[in-house]
């Protein structure tokens, strides 16, 4: 279960990448995690760096590994190296690791102190086949509002990705890389809320959109009366 973490000589000591995995569904900003085999720890998508990797490499194998996507929005955002990281580092790593079945020698030298490249996805939430990977026996999508106490320094991790998305929402226009290929007015409307935390006003929010000159009207949604039906929006190309 734990033999590609024994050959030590694959990764390079010291150095890690964490992916939080953003994903909208059901009205909510969502995060992916994964819950460590015979635990109830949940952390997020992440791993080691290969020797023939570059970082941005080892992100987007983790990536796909765990959701079956390529060619998604994925972003460097901050390196989290503080001292005070690792203080319970070795306690949970020798937690979790005696739990899963490992000896606490094959994995002594994750104990040590590293540092993690943190990264951050935007997901189309229907494309997303979730694969839990050899050292989780659970993964779920959960509420940005709902997180539970994560691995070491997760929830800080998540919370820097949430502010670093949260000043690139309109530079980069990153909302709509959580929707489908066609979406309405209310969809993205919804997206920004979330995303930010705060309600906007609907007709302020519609016309910074047109505004913007980034979308095509296609259609109607036919979702109930004609007449009710509200439009639907893909981005330029």
């Amino acid at each position: 279960m734990l033999s590609r973490f024994k050959q030590t000589e694959l990764w390079l000591p010291g150095i890690s990448v964490d992916c939080v995995i953003f994903g909208f569904h059901e009205n909510q900003l969502k995060v992916l995690l994964l819950k460590f085999h015979n635990t109830h720890v949940w952390s997020l998508a992440g791993g080691f760096v290969g020797v023939e990797e570059n970082v941005d490499q080892a992100a987007a194998r983790v990536l796909y590994e765990r959701t079956g996507l390529t060619d998604i929005y994925l972003k460097q955002f901050y390196t989290f190296g503080d001292l005070e990281r690792n203080d319970r580092a070795a306690e949970e790593h020798r937690s979790v690791t005696t739990a899963m079945g490992s000896p606490d020698d094959d994995l002594s030298w994750m104990s040590k102190r590293y540092i993690t490249i943190g990264y951050y996805a935007l997901v189309d939430y229907s494309k997303v086949v979730v694969n839990p990977g050899d050292i989780s026996d659970a993964a779920d999508w959960v509420d940005i509002a709902a997180l539970p106490h994560l691995f070491l320094d997760h929830n800080k991790i998540v919370n820097k990705a949430l502010e670093a998305m949260r000043q690139s929402l309109d530079e980069k226009l990153i909302a709509f890389e959580l929707l489908g290929d066609t979406f309405t007015m209310s969809e993205i409307q919804a997206v920004y809320e979330t995303i930010l935390d705060k309600k906007i006003v609907r007709t302020n929010f519609q016309r910074k959109m047109l505004s913007l000159d980034i979308l095509v009207r296609i259609e109607k949604k036919f979702t109930g009366g004609a007449h009710k039906a509200p439009y639907l929006y893909r981005l330029k190309p």
